[in-house]
């Protein structure tokens, strides 16, 4: 079963009972269209995203009310493995849509990085959403403070496919070392990390993600676990380097057990399609979001300082979907 097929699934069977219920009534099947959004973990932003989206579009849905929007589309956001993930089932054709990391739109598009033997220049923009830090997350008596301090610890690096695995293995091509540096690597997933390292399984995680976070208060906040700073001369070079990454703080007041601020690098939060999309189906998803912005900043803690500017500009280095454009141009932003 394809991905998309096993959403299709998903949605009839429960996940979004509403909008099934809808595309079941026999009104205007001819014109509805099914549409797949690629998210993250089930505890993690990316999934929040992505079903603020739906919940957008569904709500812009002229069908059972008296006004609205008759662009017949019908969308779920399933749980996937991530940013690298979202972008190659995008370019497969088994999601419309797909939330990424800014760094890896950048290096999809321009064929850099894990993408430079297989580039993806038909990727593209819509807009983008939250900050998000990569985050380590160090266990409460592991006595880890800096990136030196993870030598010979046991680490969760994240699975294959997800953003943040991919920002680790920056990271350690940057500092110059492999796996082997780390007393032991693991590969699980963001739902799977906080547990692990609670139980004592793991002695630190990264983890790319906005900021408050369910999973990472289930470590910080369940069993004491804390971010620790990320300013190595090798962070820093990647950071003048490349125009994705910025430096940012997490206040110290954000998880219980954080006893002070700590600065790390991170990236934007992007919502990405493919060209072959078409333009009319961007537009409406593109015009459902902003047309109910306030009610999508409600969502999710990391959404409250959105604003169109930013979402339009902030971590945009692929083109821009026609489809999003033209809204776009039809508000003066552009």
């Amino acid at each position: 079963m394809t991905f998309k097929s096993l959403a299709r699934t998903l949605s009839v069977a429960g996940a979004l009972t509403a909008a099934a219920a809808l595309s079941l009534t026999g009104a205007a099947n001819a014109q509805q269209q099914f549409i797949a959004i690629g998210t993250g973990g089930p505890t993690g932003v990316y999934f929040v995203v992505g079903n603020a989206i739906c919940r957008m579009v569904h709500k812009e849905a002229a069908e059972g009310r008296e006004a609205g929007r008759k662009h017949g589309l019908r969308c779920a956001a399933p749980s996937t493995a991530g940013s690298i993930y979202n972008i190659n089932s995008i370019r497969q054709g088994e999601l419309e849509f797909g939330v990424a990391q800014s760094d890896w739109q950048y290096h999809a598009f321009n064929g850099t990085s894990r993408f430079e033997e297989n580039p993806y220049p038909e990727l593209r923009a819509v807009f983008s959403v939250h900050p998000e830090p990569f985050q380590i997350l160090a266990a409460q008596d592991s006595g880890i403070e800096s990136w030196e301090d993870l030598e010979g610890k046991r680490v969760n690096i994240g699975n294959p496919g997800s953003g943040q695995r991919g920002t680790f293995e920056v990271l350690m091509e940057a500092h110059g070392i492999d796996e082997s540096w780390f007393g032991q690597t693991t590969e699980l997933t963001s739902t799977e990390q906080s547990g692990a390292l609670c139980d004592g399984n793991i002695d630190a995680y990264g983890y790319t993600v906005g900021v408050p976070n369910a999973g990472v208060a289930q470590a910080a906040d369940g069993c004491g676990a804390y971010i620790i700073d990320l300013q190595t001369d090798a962070v820093k070079k990647l950071v003048d380097e490349n125009p994705f990454y910025a430096f940012t703080t997490i206040p110290k007041d954000t998880y219980s057990s954080m006893k002070k601020d700590a600065t790390t690098f991170g990236v934007m939060a992007t919502f990405v399609t493919s060209a072959d999309v078409p333009e009319d189906v961007v537009y409406e998803v593109t015009r459902a979001v902003f047309e109910n912005l306030e009610d999508f900043k409600k969502l999710h803690p990391a959404f409250a300082n959105l604003t169109p500017e930013q979402m339009i500009s902030k971590g945009i280095s692929a083109d821009i979907h026609p489809g999003a454009m033209k809204y776009y141009k039809e508000k003066g932003w552009m």
